[in-house]
């Protein structure tokens, strides 16, 4: 019921940025906690950034200063803001909101940072 539709990943140059978009139906995510993941090749997946009902926002220290992440309420749309983006940035990025008892994940978008 729940689809979460990720977008916005590509290739950028180090020092460079990306707005990663996660548009929601089924639900609506103002009122869940909705939060971005990603997996890099070989590591484990990681939470990067997440954004609960009221607005509250947390990250993990690798990208704070550099990430963002915000709500669009009337698009029912969650985004990443990247900037001063890494190599180490590179991963695949999933979008995971929880609605009851139920975690619902985007397919992910793909986010390469090389020269």
């Amino acid at each position: 019921q729940v689809q979460l539709v990720e977008s916005g990943g590509g290739l950028v140059q180090p020092g460079g940025s990306l707005r990663l978009s996660c548009a929601a139906s089924g639900s609506i995510l103002s009122i869940y906690t909705t939060a971005w993941y990603r997996q890099a090749p070989g590591k484990e997946r990681e939470l990067v950034a997440a954004i609960s009902s009221g607005g509250s926002t947390n990250y993990v220290d690798s990208v704070k200063g550099r990430f963002t992440i915000s709500r669009d309420n009337p698009k029912n749309t969650v985004f990443l803001q990247m900037t001063s983006l890494k190599p180490e940035d590179t991963a695949v990025y999933y979008c995971r909101t929880r609605v009851g008892v139920v975690d619902y994940w985007g397919q992910g978008t793909q986010v390469t940072v090389s020269s």
